[in-house]
């Protein structure tokens, strides 16, 4: 009590008082509760790196691995890969294939779709087993219009 009357001694009002008394408060509390957090559960003070705990086994400052999907790899049988892109999002693998069919025979093909909402994210992979065909489908289709789209070829490049 002897506390508060000397607080309301030396600002001069009861109002100021009880404010700075508040304000006082509210700045010890926020330094205890940061003592105990910091006691409880340390961190590198990224709260990036500090989100729920160790989880998964990781250490605190270890970066977590990669954890979108692997990339494709090239292929193994000497066959070509080709980057389709800027394709309509309504186009299907079929449709792409019959698109590259008239230069030659496809392997497979390949459309990248979001993975929550099930819909192609406008490119894809056709994988041709003649380099010639491969070449000669990638040269023809390069700037040809498909359904109002202008669509974007080339040969794939694999960082595998």
């Amino acid at each position: 009590m002897n506390c508060i009357k000397g607080v309301i001694d030396l600002f001069g009002s009861n109002q100021c008082a009880a404010t700075t008394l508040a304000v006082a408060s509210f700045v010890a509390g926020l330094l205890v509760m940061c003592i105990l957090c910091k006691l409880i559960k340390p961190c590198s003070g990224s709260l990036r790196k500090c989100r729920g705990g160790n989880k998964g086994g990781f250490q605190r400052n270890q970066e977590r691995p990669f954890e979108k999907r692997k990339p494709h790899p090239a292929p193994v049988d000497g066959s070509v890969e080709i980057y389709v892109g800027n394709l309509s999002y309504d186009m299907t693998e079929d449709q792409l294939r019959s698109e590259f069919e008239a230069f030659g025979k496809v392997g497979s093909i390949r459309l990248v779709m979001n993975r929550y909402t099930g819909k192609s994210k406008g490119f894809g992979f056709v994988q041709m087993p003649v380099r010639a065909e491969a070449e000669k489908a990638c040269a023809a289709m390069n700037d040809k219009e498909i359904m109002g789209r202008r669509i974007k070829c080339n040969e794939a490049k694999n960082l595998i």
